[in-house]
């Protein structure tokens, strides 16, 4: 298996590029945030090409956040031969990113394609091997919800996934009835770190049993770190997070604050497991949204992992309090996300 990480936007971007141009037999993607403004990396134009050349293409972007793509892109795109499918549920979203090339390489992580990422801090992995007929499964499985008809896409849904033993897997959810999935995962991991835990999350609601959880592993010794981004990219998401790091911070858990936009997602405990994949601490993400990620134990991996989070909190700050003074915003902010957690029982 041969893996690697991208750790900016454009660096993921190059790579799946130079994945796609060499592609022979088939692309998959499927993708939260997919639009057609970046010129100097134009996806749309090389997809076109493959699909008139005969490589099969199958594109799902989310119909909320891919709003932007334009009705004369999607036109050429569709006119080339290629399939190109809307996910569009009430109060779902497929918030995945990933691309498979040829049925032997995947990407998946963090990175969507519009030009407003182009700078940011990310994190994408692409990766080899056995465990990519498992990426091709969960698309498959998308591609059904949204109305996609080939059967040669449709009969990975029900191919084994993880065929051998390996220090890698594959977590995604697509149904209701998978709603706990990552808790679950989560949950298990955490409970059991005896030394270290270090999260990486642009975003920072953690739903009541996580809080819990990350308390009791305060309690019992284990070092809780959390990277976030100083400044997230909206106001209500910037707000949101400064309220929920002032209270975990009084339950002993230390915050580093990027100083650049922080997208990645991300996770080590105890120096032995690592994560990437494209799931936010939030509501959404861990009961609601199509989301994918790779727990991994490889040894490689997980120092490839730490070093890159170790090269953002050597760039970052550490929050004190006096960082955050609640504001009539705050309060309200606050009182929508317990109504919300009542109605959708986070």
């Amino acid at each position: 298996m041969k893996y690697k990480f991208y750790t900016t936007s454009e660096k993921a971007w190059d790579a799946m590029i130079e994945a796609i141009a060499g592609a022979k037999k088939s692309i998959f993607i499927e993708m939260y945030i997919f639009v057609d403004n970046t010129e100097q990396y134009d996806f749309f134009k090389i997809l076109e090409e493959k699909a008139k050349d005969g490589v099969k293409v199958k594109i799902i972007i989310d119909s909320f956040g891919s709003l932007e793509l334009s009705r004369k892109t999607i036109a050429s795109l569709k006119s080339t031969g290629a399939e190109l499918l809307f996910f569009s549920y009430w109060l779902r979203r497929t918030h995945k990113k990933i691309l498979v090339v040829d049925e032997e390489i995947a990407f998946l992580g963090g990175v969507n394609i519009d030009k407003l990422f182009r700078k940011w801090i990310d994190l994408q992995m692409s990766f080899t091997g056995p465990l990519v007929k498992a990426v091709i499964g969960s698309f498959a499985k998308s591609y059904q919800m949204c109305g996609g008809k080939d059967p040669e896409v449709l009969a990975y849904r029900k191919k084994k996934k993880n065929m051998e033993k390996t220090d890698l897997r594959f977590l995604g959810r697509q149904h209701l009835k998978e709603k706990n999935i990552f808790k679950r995962h989560y949950k298990k991991r955490l409970e059991r770190a005896e030394k270290s835990i270090v999260i990486v999350s642009p975003y920072f609601v953690p739903q009541r049993w996580l809080i819990g959880v990350l308390h009791q592993a305060v309690l019992r010794g284990v070092g809780v770190e959390i990277l976030l981004p100083r400044q997230a990219d909206h106001l209500i998401f910037d707000r949101a997070n400064y309220f929920y790091i002032s209270k975990c911070h009084n339950l002993g858990i230390k915050f580093y604050l990027q100083t650049e936009m922080l997208h990645a997602k991300a996770m080590v405990i105890d120096g032995s497991e690592g994560m990437v994949g494209s799931q936010n601490i939030d509501p959404f993400s861990f009961s609601y949204n199509l989301e994918a990620g790779v727990f991994f134990n490889d040894e490689e991996m997980i120092k490839d992992l730490e070093k890159i989070i170790n090269d953002w909190k050597s760039s970052s700050v550490i929050f004190k309090p006096e960082m955050y003074k609640m504001v009539w915003f705050d309060y309200l902010l606050a009182s929508v996300i317990r109504i919300a957690q009542s109605i959708f029982k986070f």
